[in-house]
């Protein structure tokens, strides 16, 4: 998850060296032991709270090095084509939809965190090898614009099926499965609602119900949906747009003043679930400081702070969730699914066709 993340104001961190404290131990065989710096390759959205590095710092005494490279697909690619000599230790933000990319690149190389026995079962992958670590988990789903629906009188969609009614054309932006990570989330939802024999019927009805695709979250969400903060700014016109499950605390967290309701809505039958992953890189330079970055990102200080941060769900077993968050941005009770397998086996057929039907 990346640039195309939640919302402007939780994804806009600043660039360059923070520090942070480690914790953990390594082995002797680890590279650069000795070295105090650790650098974490991640997406855009990357986002923390001072007092929890402040902390860790204390404890440690590492400086870590924050390289945000865009969007998780890019950041994934420039991993991968940098594999032999990586530009950083650990790499966060590969999720669910890329994994098998990652994995099949020989990306990471074997680490199991502390406190790996206190992630939630579901969300664990590659328990053989231990080359990734959950992190954290969300929905990604068709947001609406509660002022639009209300001026018009329509009652928003709740499902897939709804988005291809006459009702709704000309209504809905999503951003393209080839560049962007919710986008791709999206077309991977619509694949497992209907099938591999339907989601390109699903698509073609779609596009002549006259659906938008731009190139990522920000210009989906920031400039052409009319609920978003910035939308409205921009006198956007698109009152749906493929976004995340936790958007909508996001408007209400970071409006001045505070709506005592949020201004946008999920369509709840319309959410896939994503589940993001960090790994020590293979070749990494700093494999002992790498390795305590990770125990830091499953500990529970870092799992409570990652909500109002980076507008996720923790996979800590037990980890507190803000009120607000649970408030206006619940996790969807029944979102689409797709196995690991089935991902790396379609994905990329998958999106070669949607690129052909779609954007062609």
């Amino acid at each position: 998850m990346s640039i195309d993340k939640r919302t402007t104001a939780a994804a806009v961190v600043a660039l360059g060296l923070v520090t942070l404290s480690a914790c953990g131990s390594s082995g002797s065989g680890d590279k650069a032991a000795d070295s105090g710096t650790v650098t974490l390759v991640s997406h855009d959205s990357f986002a923390y709270s001072k007092s929890v590095l402040r902390a860790f710092e204390h404890e440690s005494g590492y400086k870590v090095r924050i390289l945000k490279d865009g969007d998780a697909g890019q950041a994934v690619n420039k991993a991968i084509l940098t594999k032999d000599n990586p530009q950083g230790d650990v790499l966060f933000g590969v999720d669910n939809t890329l994994l098998s990319r990652a994995l099949d690149n020989g990306l990471f190389q074997p680490y199991e965190p502390k406190d790996s026995d206190r992630i939630v079962q579901r969300y664990r992958v590659d328990e053989d090898k231990h080359r990734v670590t959950p992190i954290d988990s969300g929905d990604i789903c068709v947001n609406y614009d509660k002022a639009y629906f209300a001026e018009h009188r329509l009652a928003p969609p709740t499902s897939f099926d709804d988005l291809v009614k006459p009702e709704y054309k000309n209504l809905l932006v999503t951003e393209n499965a080839s560049t962007s990570s919710p986008g791709l989330g999206f077309l991977l939802g619509t694949a497992a609602k209907y099938g591999d024999a339907g989601w390109q019927d699903y698509w073609k009805k779609l596009k002549a119900n006259g659906v938008k695709v731009v190139d990522g979250w920000e210009q989906a969400y920031n400039d052409e949906f009319s609920g978003s903060a910035g939308g409205k700014k921009a006198k956007a016109d698109r009152p749906l747009v493929v976004s995340y499950a936790s958007s909508p605390p996001a408007e209400v967290i970071y409006a001045d003043p505070k709506p005592k309701t949020a201004p946008t809505g999920v369509a709840n039958g319309t959410c896939f679930r994503q589940v993001e992953y960090a790994g020590l890189l293979s070749n990494a330079k700093n494999t002992k400081g790498g390795k305590a970055l990770l125990d830091f990102l499953i500990s529970a200080r870092f799992q409570e702070d990652m909500p109002l941060n980076m507008f996720v769900y923790p996979v800590r077993e037990a980890a507190k969730v803000p009120e607000a968050f649970v408030k206006f941005g619940p996790q969807a009770e029944h979102p689409e699914t797709l196995a690991p397998a089935d991902i790396a086996k379609n994905r990329d057929q998958w999106v070669t066709s949607w690129t052909s039907l779609v954007l062609k």
